[in-house]
């Protein structure tokens, strides 16, 4: 009698071009060296239950993955990862200004200024 082996679907963060290019920005600002990557995390706050936090870190922990672009890494908690899976990490600039944006499909409503969220 064989098992069968389901294949569980792989949680992963994506990073837009515009994101890596600011991040790599930022980094060179702040002389960051390369082993420098830049912490997502989700806290629970802000006005819709959850928000997002950044932060430049240089440590990987045992419960972190990191997704990577264009030489650009991100670390992301798995706590964190478990309300970001098949998120899109963005930076947007228009006419209002600049920021960074995730485009979660977890979440099931947000704030206006787009920081914090709800499942």
């Amino acid at each position: 009698m064989s098992e069968m082996m389901v294949a569980e679907q792989p949680r992963s963060v994506s990073l837009s071009q515009s994101a890596a290019r600011r991040i790599a920005t930022l980094m060179q600002q702040e002389q960051n060296g390369p082993e420098m990557m830049l912490r997502v995390s989700v806290s629970g706050g802000g006005c819709s239950g959850f928000q997002y936090g950044f932060s430049f870190d240089d440590a990987k922990g045992d419960d972190d993955r990191v997704f990577e672009r264009d030489g650009i890494r991100v670390v992301i908690d798995d706590t964190s990862l478990d309300l970001l899976a098949g998120a899109e990490i963005d930076f947007v600039e228009d006419l209002v200004g600049a920021s960074f944006q995730i485009r979660n499909p977890n979440a099931k409503t947000s704030c206006g200024c787009g920081n914090s969220f709800s499942v």
